[in-house]
């Protein structure tokens, strides 16, 4: 189960092939090589990374 590294929330929604929105903290999260990306989304629809806030570990995907 996938649980945003932000919030620890598990309230996620899948917006796409392997992206969710953690609907904690608002923020986007896709999923790629087993990590997970961290973006902010901003008022014009782009998107900012959040990955330099997280550890390696606190990306890592645990199955």
């Amino acid at each position: 189960m996938l649980i945003c590294p932000n919030c620890k929330s598990k309230d996620l929604g899948k917006i796409g092939v392997n992206q969710y929105y953690c609907w904690g903290c608002f923020i986007e999260l896709s999923v790629a090589k087993g990590k997970i990306l961290t973006h902010q989304v901003e008022e014009d629809g782009t998107l900012s990374s959040l990955d330099d806030l997280f550890s390696d570990d606190d990306r890592s995907i645990s199955m």
